[in-house]
């Protein structure tokens, strides 16, 4: 028996006589016992273990036929508001910290390789590919951003031709794929050189809050929870041989990081300097920015060996 079933049979015992409870594990024997004739053992397994699981969730909280016809329309809901550009049923799985538990289930820790954090909704497979030292920015609005570091393997081997994606809110918290316009604005990416380095201009990140006009937005209110994130930038690393790798690097002056973050995505590993530079300050590569304020920061990259 699971924590979960003990914890259902506990509510049970308090709330129920031991009648009505063996009808309810009626139903879940019978539900179980129609996945005996599956011939793929691992969906025979997720199967199983979904409907345990749902079973007890029921008969733990006694749920009502509102509360149930309540979830399907928060789940129509989602798939209404769905489409190319926004995808809600990822946002529930962030809010609910299921896409965090994911990311710990499938990559674990191994050595001093970087840690994983949530993909998010907004990453884009068309995004255009920059030369080193490029601007990510596209003409999003912001402040300019210097952002630089290395990727490099577990044995601190160099990963040459590493593809590096990144993608950022602008200043007013949008993503190109939120404004109705087409534009692409925020994304690129690159290959890093025989060093393994990789340099670019971007935008020094704010927080923002997420989509929160859907169903998800609506249970966060019921909730009495932000929709807010720390500012952030995003990135996805691949190379041949090594595991894929989707982070972002959080501002470690932003005041919204200790308040927290709606979709639990911190890790103090994360957690980077974006240095102010004034007016004026020589940018690394010579770019004139016009007497602007802009910032610059270093995220050093370790990936994990494929398969680990």
């Amino acid at each position: 028996m699971t924590a979960t079933d003990e914890a259902a049979t506990g509510t049970l015992a308090a709330h129920t006589s031991s009648a009505q409870a063996a009808a309810e594990q009626d139903v879940t024997d019978r539900v179980l016992a129609s996945f005996d004739g599956c011939t793929d053992t691992r969906l025979a397994e997720l199967m199983a273990g979904l409907v345990r699981h749902l079973h007890a969730y029921i008969r733990e909280v006694r749920l009502t036929e509102d509360e149930w016809n309540a979830a399907i329309r928060f789940l129509t809901d989602a798939g209404d508001i769905t489409d190319d550009k926004r995808q809600e049923f990822i946002l529930a799985s962030d809010v609910l910290g299921a896409s965090m538990q994911m990311i710990a289930v499938n990559n674990p820790t191994y050595g001093d390789a970087t840690e994983s954090t949530v993909f998010g909704p907004f990453f884009a497979e068309d995004a255009p590919r920059i030369e080193l030292g490029g601007d990510v920015s596209g003409g999003a609005s912001g402040q300019p951003c210097w952002v630089e570091g290395t990727v490099r393997d577990t044995d601190g081997n160099p990963v040459r031709g590493a593809r590096v994606e990144v993608w950022e809110a602008d200043d007013d918290g949008f993503y190109d794929a939120q404004y109705t316009d087409g534009r692409v604005a925020g994304r690129a990416w690159m290959e890093t050189d025989a060093d393994g380095g990789f340099r670019f201009w971007g935008l020094t990140p704010t927080p923002y809050p997420i989509p929160h006009d859907g169903p998800v937005g609506r249970l966060l209110a019921a909730t009495g929870r932000s929709p807010v994130r720390p500012a952030h930038l995003h990135f996805m690393v691949t190379a041949p041989g090594l595991r894929t790798l989707v982070t972002h690097i959080f501002d470690a002056d932003d005041p919204q990081l200790p308040i927290g973050d709606a979709v639990f995505g911190i890790k103090d590993s994360l957690v980077k300097k974006f240095e102010p530079q004034a007016p004026g300050a020589p940018a690394p590569d010579g770019r004139d920015l016009a007497g602007r304020t802009w910032a610059r920061s270093r995220f050093d990259i370790v990936l994990a060996p494929e398969g680990m």
